[in-house]
């Protein structure tokens, strides 16, 4: 038998899609393409037949720096495998950090982030050489006395535990989010949004993260409900103006001050960004200069 944690719970990744996808077809929600869940599926079979090879490199090159250079010999307790899975993370952290911010790096990288969609087959796209150049990240356990197989083992566990984090299907999850990674804050990491581009690098602990300054919450839906609503806001107060209506003057004047109102009356309520205070005065000041001087200039016909 396979000894790999990764290969035995292939069995229970598809398990679990299934029951994704389940929960897509009774939610009537739209998780899933089958283009995209193809190519992430063979994205995750070409990974697993070279990384034959790739993991072999890797893990011999870390043999021989714990089998000749290894400082100590820590003793086999639950000390040790607890540092081993503090450190073995915090070194994933910075080689997925690093995958993000280091060009070469982000060139074996980028493959796991060219999805369209976020559901657990991303999980499996996994690139085919970005263990060459992460795989230095790990090398000062080795220097430590961490034991090869030790290592090898907390790490197939790291990458098992990612796999249900990619998934849109999980709300929070309260107070586990102050220390675990979750779906959450992963999606941020995913997300396309500029405040969400190269956050939340953590494998397993959050941590590290808000440590290292690169956490980020997930977008409010506080937020989000108000980045649409202006756009709508915006297209309403527009759009009406063509209906040349007797009413439109006065609905308009009262539209422009009720607006703002709401948003002020949002932000303060949500306790969200400041930012939206001067959203609501620039849009007022806006529309009041606009919309007066079009009624100045008589577009706006009343009949």
């Amino acid at each position: 038998m396979n000894p790999d944690p990764i290969i035995l719970s292939i069995p229970i990744f598809f398990l679990l899609i299934g029951i994704e996808l389940a929960v897509e077809r009774f939610s009537h929600r739209k998780l899933y393409r089958l283009p995209d869940a193809v190519a992430n599926l063979s994205c995750g079979i070409t990974s697993q037949l070279s990384g034959l090879f790739t993991r072999i490199f890797a893990i011999g090159i870390y043999e021989a720096v714990y089998s000749n250079l290894a400082l100590f010999k820590p003793e086999k307790n639950w000390l040790y495998w607890l540092a081993l899975f503090l450190l073995a993370d915090m070194a994933y952290y910075w080689a997925h950090r690093m995958s993000h911010e280091i060009n070469l790096f982000w060139g074996g990288h980028v493959v796991h982030h060219q999805s369209e969609d976020y559901n657990l087959s991303v999980a499996l796209r996994q690139s085919s050489f970005q263990v060459v150049w992460t795989f230095a990240f790990s090398l000062p356990l080795a220097l430590i006395g961490f034991d090869t197989l030790d290592f090898a083992l907390i790490s197939a566990l790291s990458l098992l535990y990612q796999f249900w984090i990619h998934t849109e299907t999980i709300n929070k999850m309260g107070w586990f989010e102050y220390v675990f990674n979750t779906p959450s804050h992963h999606r941020v990491h995913h997300g396309r949004n500029p405040k969400y581009i190269d956050k939340n690098h953590a494998g397993t602990l959050i941590i590290w993260d808000r440590m290292f300054g690169t956490f980020q919450e997930l977008f409010p839906m506080a937020e989000k409900v108000l980045a649409a609503l202006l756009i709508s806001l915006w297209v309403v107060n527009s759009g009406v103006l063509f209906e040349q209506r007797k009413w439109v003057d006065f609905s308009e004047w009262v539209r422009i001050a009720f607006y703002p109102m709401l948003l002020i009356g949002a932000t303060f309520y949500f306790n969200i960004s400041p930012l939206f205070y001067g959203v609501a005065v620039v849009y007022l000041l806006i529309s009041s200069i606009w919309f007066y001087r079009i009624t100045l200039h008589g577009q706006v016909q009343t009949i």
